[in-house]
């Protein structure tokens, strides 16, 4: 996620917490932001995943599967 985005999303929440708080606008933006970072977390984190290996009963270097039944 760019730099600019995270800055935004920022002052947003900078923003939301004066008295003032945010417009109809403005809390729209901060939540196509929010879930704009979480989908960018969210890649992130498996690629990550995708790149770690562990050590079975065997010492045998074994890459994580992904499971197929997401339970959340």
């Amino acid at each position: 996620m760019e730099p600019e985005k995270i800055q935004r999303i920022n002052a947003l929440a900078a923003k939301a917490r004066t008295p003032e708080g945010l417009t109809e606008a403005e809390l729209a933006e901060r939540q196509v932001l929010r879930e704009e970072y979480i989908a960018a977390f969210r890649a992130s984190m498996q690629a990550h995943l995708d790149n770690m290996y562990y050590l079975d009963e065997h010492g045998n270097e074994r890459k994580i599967e992904r499971r197929s039944d997401r339970t959340h």
